[in-house]
């Protein structure tokens, strides 16, 4: 019980983070119907322009407080992001809108790659150290014990989830956005400017990204070129699993997953005799999506046309 509990607390932190990337997918197939595969590595950019940003500060001003340093740099890789996100709707998405579904598809594929080796060419190939800015000390939760990072990550999920909740459901932008989900041509008859609404949609998700880069650097002290792949993969997998295209199901399944992959890496060893180790987590996510699909191809929460922004 003492492991399954820590497991547990570790499973519902990863699940958070795949949520906050997942969120991202979600919106935009919930749009344009397009899988963008370049939102790992808006959260690897998101990610190392905080790292390089709090290495100039620490030189700069050393006196900052860590959390403040944090939140200044947290700012500028969202905007980083957003801007980066918004040139790539624009130059790669926008001329292949009406194109056939293996177009953009391709391109988002190519964009992932350039990004990744533009990053290797400004941050070197090398992994960076990540700094921690918030207190080491642990919380003990009965056996189990929480970091100060960790309850951050849970914390900004909720706040992001909730905000991201009232934004589509509560707001004039949100209602644009379920009108464009619905019928791009009859929400433009109705004045809405279905392109503003994409790119603003993609600037969200960048957002989402960043943060959930940021969050991923600081739980596991690591960034590098590489690293918004597998997590791209592994949230685009949680929002299947949910239900693309609904924004509740994105966070459902990628707290599942993470609750999945972390109690499974802590028993396989054991299931199985020994004969598979917790490097092998990775797998959970696929054998997870593969049922899935098997079993509900719609995801657990299907897709309601009235949540798809």
């Amino acid at each position: 019980m003492d492991i399954l509990l820590q497991q547990i607390i570790n499973g519902l932190v990863l699940g958070s983070m795949y949520a906050l990337i997942a969120l991202g997918y979600t919106m935009v197939y919930g749009i344009i119907q397009l899988i963008n595969f370049a939102h790992g590595e808006v959260l690897m950019v998101g990610a190392l322009t905080s790292w390089s940003c709090i290495g100039l500060m620490q030189e700069a001003m050393p006196y900052l407080p860590g959390w403040l340093m944090l939140l200044i740099a947290a700012i500028i890789a969202c905007v980083v992001a957003a801007t980066l996100n918004f040139v790539i709707e624009k130059v790669a998405y926008r001329p292949l809108r009406n194109s056939p579904r293996l177009a953009p598809l391709i391109t988002a594929i190519g964009v992932s790659i350039l990004l990744q080796t533009l990053a290797m060419i400004i941050w070197k190939p090398n992994y960076k150290a990540y700094p921690t800015m918030l207190s080491s000390t642990p919380y003990e939760i009965g056996t189990a014990v929480i970091t100060p990072t960790q309850i951050l990550v849970l914390a900004v999920t909720a706040i992001a989830l909730t905000t991201l909740m009232y934004l589509v459901n509560r707001t004039k932008l949100g209602r644009a956005m379920r009108a464009t989900a619905e019928n791009p041509r009859v929400a433009a008859l109705m004045g809405v400017k279905p392109d503003m609404v994409i790119s603003a949609t993609f600037i969200i998700g960048a957002v989402l990204a960043a943060i959930a880069g940021i969050m991923y650097a600081s739980n596991y002290g690591t960034a590098h070129h590489t690293m918004g792949f597998l997590p791209g993969l592994k949230a685009f997998t949680a929002a299947v699993f949910g239900g693309i295209g609904n924004l509740a199901g994105a966070v459902v399944g990628g707290l599942l997953l993470g609750l999945i992959e972390s109690i499974g890496s802590g028993y396989i060893g054991d299931l199985t005799g020994g004969v598979l180790g917790s490097q092998y987590t990775d797998i959970f996510a696929f054998i997870v999506l593969i049922i899935i699909l098997t079993l509900r191809p719609s995801g657990l929460l299907g897709e309601r046309v009235a949540d798809r922004a």
